[in-house]
Protein backbone atom coordinates (compact mmCIF):
# COMPACT_ATOMS: atom_id res chain seq x y z
CA UNK A 1 0.00 0.00 0.00
CA UNK A 2 1.19 3.84 -0.93
CA UNK A 3 2.55 5.75 1.99
CA UNK A 4 0.51 8.50 3.62
CA UNK A 5 2.42 11.88 3.10
CA UNK A 6 1.97 14.08 5.48
CA UNK A 7 2.67 18.08 6.55
CA UNK A 8 3.24 18.85 10.67
CA UNK A 9 2.44 22.30 11.95
CA UNK A 10 4.52 22.99 14.84
CA UNK A 11 8.62 21.31 15.53
CA UNK A 12 8.20 22.24 19.53
CA UNK A 13 7.95 19.10 21.88
CA UNK A 14 5.15 18.23 20.27
CA UNK A 15 5.65 18.53 16.70
CA UNK A 16 9.24 17.45 17.22
CA UNK A 17 9.88 15.21 19.59
CA UNK A 18 6.57 13.10 19.54
CA UNK A 19 5.12 13.30 16.14
CA UNK A 20 8.22 13.77 13.74
CA UNK A 21 10.21 11.13 16.35
CA UNK A 22 7.96 8.54 16.05
CA UNK A 23 6.96 8.69 12.45
CA UNK A 24 10.59 8.50 11.13
CA UNK A 25 9.76 5.05 13.09
CA UNK A 26 7.30 4.42 10.47
CA UNK A 27 8.85 5.15 6.87
CA UNK A 28 6.89 2.10 5.49
CA UNK A 29 3.37 3.82 6.24
CA UNK A 30 3.84 7.60 6.16
CA UNK A 31 6.33 10.00 4.44
CA UNK A 32 6.86 13.61 6.12
CA UNK A 33 6.95 16.49 2.73
CA UNK A 34 6.49 19.42 5.07
CA UNK A 35 6.80 20.97 7.72
CA UNK A 36 5.43 24.48 9.19
CA UNK A 37 6.52 26.50 11.59
CA UNK A 38 7.43 30.18 12.47
CA UNK A 39 10.71 29.84 14.02
CA UNK A 40 13.91 29.88 10.96
CA UNK A 41 15.86 28.31 13.74
CA UNK A 42 12.71 25.29 13.58
CA UNK A 43 13.20 25.67 10.47
CA UNK A 44 16.59 24.49 9.20
CA UNK A 45 16.43 21.84 11.67
CA UNK A 46 13.42 20.47 10.28
CA UNK A 47 15.03 20.78 6.72
CA UNK A 48 18.28 19.19 8.06
CA UNK A 49 16.78 16.18 9.85
CA UNK A 50 13.97 15.19 7.80
CA UNK A 51 14.58 16.59 4.55
CA UNK A 52 11.36 17.88 3.81
CA UNK A 53 9.99 21.32 2.08
CA UNK A 54 9.83 23.96 5.30
CA UNK A 55 7.02 26.82 5.89
CA UNK A 56 6.58 29.56 7.59
CA UNK A 57 3.18 29.97 7.60
CA UNK A 58 0.33 26.92 7.51
CA UNK A 59 -1.35 28.82 4.84
CA UNK A 60 1.47 28.60 1.82
CA UNK A 61 0.69 24.40 2.22
CA UNK A 62 -3.28 25.44 1.06
CA UNK A 63 -2.72 24.95 -2.69
CA UNK A 64 -0.71 22.02 -2.50
CA UNK A 65 -2.40 18.89 -4.04
CA UNK A 66 -0.06 16.11 -2.68
CA UNK A 67 -0.36 16.20 0.94
CA UNK A 68 -3.16 13.07 2.42
CA UNK A 69 -2.88 14.63 6.17
CA UNK A 70 -1.73 17.35 8.12
CA UNK A 71 -0.78 17.15 11.60
CA UNK A 72 -2.21 20.26 13.91
CA UNK A 73 0.77 20.42 16.52
CA UNK A 74 0.44 24.14 16.88
CA UNK A 75 -0.14 25.75 20.39
CA UNK A 76 -3.16 24.49 22.11
CA UNK A 77 -5.50 27.81 21.27
CA UNK A 78 -5.05 27.50 17.63
CA UNK A 79 -6.17 23.63 17.45
CA UNK A 80 -9.60 25.03 16.56
CA UNK A 81 -9.32 28.03 13.83
CA UNK A 82 -6.62 26.07 12.37
CA UNK A 83 -8.20 23.08 11.77
CA UNK A 84 -10.99 24.62 10.34
CA UNK A 85 -9.38 26.31 7.60
CA UNK A 86 -7.51 22.73 6.69
CA UNK A 87 -10.60 21.36 6.90
CA UNK A 88 -12.54 24.18 4.79
CA UNK A 89 -9.54 23.75 2.24
CA UNK A 90 -10.00 19.48 1.71
CA UNK A 91 -7.28 17.91 4.00
CA UNK A 92 -7.53 14.98 6.27
CA UNK A 93 -6.10 16.63 9.98
CA UNK A 94 -4.85 14.87 13.23
CA UNK A 95 -5.42 17.70 15.95
CA UNK A 96 -2.99 17.27 19.08
CA UNK A 97 -4.91 17.25 22.36
CA UNK A 98 -6.75 19.72 23.72
CA UNK A 99 -9.19 19.08 20.45
CA UNK A 100 -10.76 22.31 21.52
CA UNK A 101 -12.05 24.53 24.97
CA UNK A 102 -15.66 24.65 24.06
CA UNK A 103 -18.01 21.60 23.18
CA UNK A 104 -19.83 24.08 20.85
CA UNK A 105 -16.35 24.61 18.78
CA UNK A 106 -16.16 20.40 18.72
CA UNK A 107 -19.47 20.36 16.96
CA UNK A 108 -18.27 23.19 14.53
CA UNK A 109 -15.34 20.80 13.44
CA UNK A 110 -17.18 17.86 13.34
CA UNK A 111 -19.63 19.37 11.29
CA UNK A 112 -16.79 21.21 9.10
CA UNK A 113 -15.02 17.50 8.68
CA UNK A 114 -19.00 16.08 7.26
CA UNK A 115 -19.19 19.05 4.79
CA UNK A 116 -15.81 18.60 3.67
CA UNK A 117 -15.98 14.79 3.32
CA UNK A 118 -12.72 14.65 5.39
CA UNK A 119 -11.18 12.40 8.38
CA UNK A 120 -10.85 14.46 11.34
CA UNK A 121 -8.75 12.73 14.40
CA UNK A 122 -7.76 13.92 17.81
CA UNK A 123 -4.16 12.67 18.88
CA UNK A 124 -5.56 10.70 22.28
CA UNK A 125 -2.64 7.86 21.92
CA UNK A 126 -2.55 7.04 25.51
CA UNK A 127 -5.79 4.73 24.62
CA UNK A 128 -3.33 2.34 23.42
CA UNK A 129 -1.09 2.53 26.65
CA UNK A 130 -0.10 -1.54 27.76
CA UNK A 131 -0.98 -0.39 31.43
CA UNK A 132 -4.42 1.06 30.45
CA UNK A 133 -5.15 -1.75 28.31
CA UNK A 134 -4.13 -4.12 31.03
CA UNK A 135 -6.29 -2.12 33.87
CA UNK A 136 -9.00 -2.87 31.21
CA UNK A 137 -8.44 -6.24 30.55
CA UNK A 138 -8.13 -7.13 34.78
CA UNK A 139 -11.57 -5.13 35.66
CA UNK A 140 -13.27 -6.95 32.45
CA UNK A 141 -12.35 -10.08 33.68
CA UNK A 142 -14.49 -9.69 36.47
CA UNK A 143 -11.95 -11.10 39.58
CA UNK A 144 -12.53 -7.72 41.50
CA UNK A 145 -15.98 -7.46 41.71
CA UNK A 146 -18.12 -5.11 41.10
CA UNK A 147 -16.18 -1.53 39.82
CA UNK A 148 -16.73 0.47 43.40
CA UNK A 149 -14.28 3.48 42.46
CA UNK A 150 -11.14 3.91 40.34
CA UNK A 151 -8.39 6.11 41.28
CA UNK A 152 -6.43 8.06 38.51
CA UNK A 153 -3.28 9.89 39.41
CA UNK A 154 -1.16 11.46 36.72
CA UNK A 155 0.78 13.51 39.81
CA UNK A 156 4.00 14.77 40.56
CA UNK A 157 5.64 18.18 42.04
CA UNK A 158 6.83 20.84 39.13
CA UNK A 159 6.52 24.50 38.57
CA UNK A 160 6.05 25.70 35.41
CA UNK A 161 6.40 29.44 33.72
CA UNK A 162 6.09 28.44 29.93
CA UNK A 163 3.01 29.29 27.50
CA UNK A 164 1.20 26.45 28.24
CA UNK A 165 0.18 28.01 31.82
CA UNK A 166 -1.93 30.87 30.59
CA UNK A 167 -5.58 30.49 30.00
CA UNK A 168 -5.79 32.66 27.28
CA UNK A 169 -3.38 29.78 25.17
CA UNK A 170 -5.79 26.87 26.94
CA UNK A 171 -2.99 26.08 29.26
CA UNK A 172 -2.99 24.59 32.65
CA UNK A 173 -3.19 20.93 34.01
CA UNK A 174 -6.92 19.91 32.42
CA UNK A 175 -6.34 21.05 29.18
CA UNK A 176 -2.67 19.97 28.92
CA UNK A 177 -2.04 17.00 30.93
CA UNK A 178 -5.58 16.55 31.67
CA UNK A 179 -6.80 14.66 28.18
CA UNK A 180 -4.44 11.75 28.60
CA UNK A 181 -6.27 10.28 32.36
CA UNK A 182 -9.60 11.94 31.55
CA UNK A 183 -10.29 9.54 27.87
CA UNK A 184 -8.75 6.68 30.08
CA UNK A 185 -11.49 7.79 32.79
CA UNK A 186 -13.96 8.42 30.49
CA UNK A 187 -13.26 4.50 28.33
CA UNK A 188 -13.82 3.44 31.94
CA UNK A 189 -16.99 5.23 32.94
CA UNK A 190 -18.92 3.80 29.73
CA UNK A 191 -20.89 5.72 27.64
CA UNK A 192 -24.64 4.75 28.31
CA UNK A 193 -24.46 7.87 30.57
CA UNK A 194 -23.55 10.93 30.82
CA UNK A 195 -21.36 11.29 34.05
CA UNK A 196 -21.86 13.75 36.72
CA UNK A 197 -19.15 16.08 37.30
CA UNK A 198 -17.63 17.51 40.47
CA UNK A 199 -14.19 19.71 40.30
CA UNK A 200 -11.93 21.72 42.30
CA UNK A 201 -9.09 23.14 40.58
CA UNK A 202 -5.99 25.51 42.28
CA UNK A 203 -3.31 27.24 41.62
CA UNK A 204 -0.65 26.10 43.68
CA UNK A 205 3.14 26.59 41.83
CA UNK A 206 2.24 27.84 38.57
CA UNK A 207 3.48 31.23 37.24
CA UNK A 208 0.53 31.70 35.06
CA UNK A 209 -3.08 32.02 35.21
CA UNK A 210 -4.63 28.51 34.95
CA UNK A 211 -4.69 25.85 37.61
CA UNK A 212 -1.96 23.53 37.93
CA UNK A 213 -4.15 21.02 40.51
CA UNK A 214 -7.49 19.01 39.67
CA UNK A 215 -9.77 16.97 41.35
CA UNK A 216 -12.86 15.55 39.82
CA UNK A 217 -14.84 12.97 40.09
CA UNK A 218 -17.17 11.46 37.82
CA UNK A 219 -20.26 9.64 38.93
CA UNK A 220 -23.88 8.00 37.74
CA UNK A 221 -25.93 5.93 39.36
CA UNK A 222 -24.56 1.66 38.27
CA UNK A 223 -21.33 3.05 37.71
CA UNK A 224 -18.23 3.10 39.82
CA UNK A 225 -17.16 6.78 41.28
CA UNK A 226 -13.95 7.83 39.00
CA UNK A 227 -10.80 9.84 41.14
CA UNK A 228 -9.27 11.53 39.02
CA UNK A 229 -6.29 13.68 40.17
CA UNK A 230 -3.74 16.08 38.12
CA UNK A 231 -1.72 17.78 40.58
CA UNK A 232 1.74 19.43 40.15
CA UNK A 233 2.03 19.62 44.32
CA UNK A 234 2.32 16.12 44.68
CA UNK A 235 6.06 15.30 46.30
CA UNK A 236 4.99 11.62 46.73
CA UNK A 237 3.41 10.47 43.53
CA UNK A 238 2.55 6.99 44.85
CA UNK A 239 0.09 5.20 42.13
CA UNK A 240 -1.41 5.93 38.65
CA UNK A 241 -4.61 3.67 39.04
CA UNK A 242 -6.00 2.15 42.19
CA UNK A 243 -9.00 -0.08 41.70
CA UNK A 244 -11.38 -0.75 44.45
CA UNK A 245 -13.58 -4.15 43.77
CA UNK A 246 -16.27 -5.94 46.14
CA UNK A 247 -13.63 -8.80 45.58
CA UNK A 248 -10.60 -7.41 45.43
CA UNK A 249 -8.41 -4.61 44.49
CA UNK A 250 -5.52 -3.13 42.07
CA UNK A 251 -2.40 -0.46 42.36
CA UNK A 252 -0.37 -0.09 39.76
CA UNK A 253 1.93 2.30 38.17
CA UNK A 254 2.34 2.57 34.24
CA UNK A 255 5.13 0.13 34.30
CA UNK A 256 3.63 -2.23 36.84
CA UNK A 257 0.66 -2.98 37.96
CA UNK A 258 -0.20 -5.77 41.38
CA UNK A 259 -3.69 -6.64 42.08
CA UNK A 260 -5.74 -9.47 44.49
CA UNK A 261 -9.01 -10.74 44.83
CA UNK A 262 -10.73 -13.93 46.29
CA UNK A 263 -13.33 -16.02 45.58
CA UNK A 264 -16.70 -15.98 47.23
CA UNK A 265 -16.95 -19.79 46.91
CA UNK A 266 -13.38 -20.19 49.49
CA UNK A 267 -14.74 -17.31 51.75
CA UNK A 268 -16.12 -18.76 55.15
CA UNK A 269 -19.80 -18.63 55.45
CA UNK A 270 -21.36 -15.79 56.90
CA UNK A 271 -24.86 -14.13 58.40
CA UNK A 272 -25.69 -10.57 59.44
CA UNK A 273 -25.50 -10.86 64.00
CA UNK A 274 -27.49 -8.46 65.50
CA UNK A 275 -26.25 -9.29 68.68
CA UNK A 276 -22.44 -8.81 70.36
CA UNK A 277 -19.75 -10.56 69.29
CA UNK A 278 -18.23 -12.30 71.81
CA UNK A 279 -14.89 -14.70 71.84
CA UNK A 280 -15.00 -18.52 72.75
CA UNK A 281 -13.88 -16.84 76.55
CA UNK A 282 -17.06 -14.16 76.50
CA UNK A 283 -15.05 -11.11 76.28
CA UNK A 284 -16.15 -8.74 73.06
CA UNK A 285 -15.08 -9.36 69.79
CA UNK A 286 -14.57 -7.62 66.61
CA UNK A 287 -15.20 -8.85 63.04
CA UNK A 288 -12.67 -10.73 61.46
CA UNK A 289 -11.87 -13.57 58.60
CA UNK A 290 -9.07 -15.16 57.05
CA UNK A 291 -9.83 -14.41 53.06
CA UNK A 292 -7.71 -16.25 50.49
CA UNK A 293 -6.29 -14.13 48.24
CA UNK A 294 -5.31 -14.96 44.96
CA UNK A 295 -2.31 -12.42 43.81
CA UNK A 296 -1.01 -11.38 40.51
CA UNK A 297 1.04 -8.90 38.84
CA UNK A 298 2.07 -7.56 35.64
CA UNK A 299 4.93 -5.88 34.37
CA UNK A 300 5.43 -3.62 30.84
CA UNK A 301 7.15 -5.72 28.12
CA UNK A 302 10.58 -4.79 27.31
CA UNK A 303 9.04 -3.93 23.74
CA UNK A 304 6.95 -0.89 25.37
CA UNK A 305 8.86 0.07 28.18
CA UNK A 306 9.41 3.50 25.86
CA UNK A 307 5.76 4.02 26.71
CA UNK A 308 5.54 7.96 24.55
CA UNK A 309 7.18 5.60 21.41
CA UNK A 310 4.54 2.60 21.78
CA UNK A 311 1.58 4.69 22.07
CA UNK A 312 2.43 7.20 19.73
CA UNK A 313 3.65 4.32 16.73
CA UNK A 314 0.03 2.35 17.84
CA UNK A 315 -1.89 5.61 16.87
CA UNK A 316 -0.17 5.69 13.59
CA UNK A 317 -0.23 2.66 12.46
CA UNK A 318 -4.51 2.61 13.44
CA UNK A 319 -4.79 6.01 11.64
CA UNK A 320 -3.01 4.82 8.90
CA UNK A 321 -5.84 1.89 8.66
CA UNK A 322 -8.51 4.42 8.37
CA UNK A 323 -6.73 6.95 6.32
CA UNK A 324 -5.56 4.27 3.33
CA UNK A 325 -7.80 1.04 3.76
CA UNK A 326 -11.35 3.03 5.45
CA UNK A 327 -10.98 1.68 8.51
CA UNK A 328 -13.57 3.28 11.16
CA UNK A 329 -11.10 5.75 13.45
CA UNK A 330 -10.45 3.99 16.47
CA UNK A 331 -10.75 7.28 18.42
CA UNK A 332 -13.76 9.08 17.25
CA UNK A 333 -14.29 12.85 17.46
CA UNK A 334 -18.06 11.96 19.06
CA UNK A 335 -16.46 10.61 21.64
CA UNK A 336 -13.37 13.02 22.57
CA UNK A 337 -16.22 15.84 22.55
CA UNK A 338 -17.61 14.29 25.87
CA UNK A 339 -14.52 14.79 27.22
CA UNK A 340 -14.39 18.57 26.13
CA UNK A 341 -17.92 18.60 27.93
CA UNK A 342 -16.26 17.45 31.09
CA UNK A 343 -13.59 19.90 30.66
CA UNK A 344 -15.81 22.92 30.12
CA UNK A 345 -17.95 21.95 32.84
CA UNK A 346 -14.89 21.69 35.34
CA UNK A 347 -14.07 25.18 34.25
CA UNK A 348 -17.61 26.39 34.82
CA UNK A 349 -17.58 25.32 38.44
CA UNK A 350 -14.22 27.21 38.93
CA UNK A 351 -13.49 30.52 37.14
CA UNK A 352 -10.28 31.77 37.48
CA UNK A 353 -9.21 35.20 36.98
CA UNK A 354 -6.67 35.84 33.66
CA UNK A 355 -3.34 37.89 33.45
CA UNK A 356 -5.15 39.44 30.85
CA UNK A 357 -8.00 41.31 32.63
CA UNK A 358 -5.60 42.74 35.18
Amino acid sequence: MSRIKLAILGQGRSGRDIHAANLSLLKDLYEIVAVVDPLPDRRERAAAEIGCATYADYRDLLGRQDIDLVVNATPSHLHVPVTLDLLSHGFNVLVEKPMARHVAEVDTMIEAAQKAGRILAIFQQSRFAPYFQKVQEIIAGGDLGRIVQISIAFNGYARRWDWQCIQDYNGGNLLNTGPHPLDQALVLFGDDVEPQVFCRMDRANTFGDAEDYVKLLLHAPGHPVIDLEISSCCAYPCFTYQVQGTRGGLKGSMTHIDWKYYRPEEAPPQQLVRTPLAKPDGTPAYCGETLTWHEKSWDVADENKDLFQTIATTFYRRLYQSLAEGAPLAITPQQVRRQIAVIEECHRQNPLSRLSDQ
